[in-house]
């Protein structure tokens, strides 16, 4: 199967440094609004997906939710969970205190792994 989602080596080291400070995570990612569509990461139970959200993977073991409008506009790509320096347009995300923002690199899968994606899990 192939992966919707994969973390850049960077995000390993963040997401490592906010579990020992907060315990477990969660990502999600709006489709606008404050946090544009900037991956937001919370506390485990800190957000809750809305209705038929798409869960596209885990990052480092941790859910990672995308609204279900964006997602119906990303299904065709894959999602590699990025860090830059500097603060995201929200602020709400538990990196924002250290100076960091999360990032979502995309590009479209190609036609072979189209047909061995992995499944979603929807929220109800």
């Amino acid at each position: 199967m192939i992966k919707r989602l994969d973390v850049t080596d960077e995000a390993k080291k963040l997401i490592q440094e906010l579990v020992e400070k907060h315990g477990e995570l969660m990502f999600y990612q709006a489709g606008g609004c404050c946090e544009g569509t900037q991956p937001q990461c919370f506390e485990k139970g800190g957000f809750y997906p809305r209705m038929n959200d798409a869960m596209i993977g885990l990052a480092e073991g941790f859910e990672f939710w995308i609204d279900r409008d964006l997602f119906e506009y990303w299904k065709y790509a894959h999602f590699t969970l990025d860090v830059l320096d500097g603060f995201g347009p929200g602020g709400f995300s538990l990196e924002t205190p250290l100076g960091k923002t999360f990032k979502v690199h995309y590009r479209l899968f190609t036609e072979e792994e189209l047909n061995d994606l992995a499944p979603i899990v929807r929220s109800e």
